[in-house]
């Protein structure tokens, strides 16, 4: 599992992206009170999945994937299009 964060850290460093929050595998998900709060932390927001598009039209920041966190925000997610806080 060292390994494979370490590659994932590389590879997203060489490709100039903005870091993913990391958080230990026995934590539980950060809870957010409102989308202000959530962007600070996932500037484009949290998607359930890579499947999912987003049906508000267009943003300015990728959607970071983790379905935990999403689970937690569903309420957040108003237009019910997978991605809660979406900018």
């Amino acid at each position: 599992m060292k390994k494979f964060t370490a590659i994932l850290s590389a590879t997203v460093l060489a490709l100039g992206v903005a870091a993913i929050p990391a958080q230990p595998a026995d934590a539980a998900p950060a809870k957010f009170k409102n989308c202000k709060m959530l962007n600070q932390t996932y500037k484009g927001g949290v998607a359930m999945n890579s499947k999912v598009r987003n049906k508000g039209g267009k943003t300015k920041y990728a959607p970071t994937v983790n379905p935990t966190i999403y689970k937690t925000h569903t309420t957040l997610d108003r237009d019910k299009d997978g991605i809660a806080c979406e900018r």
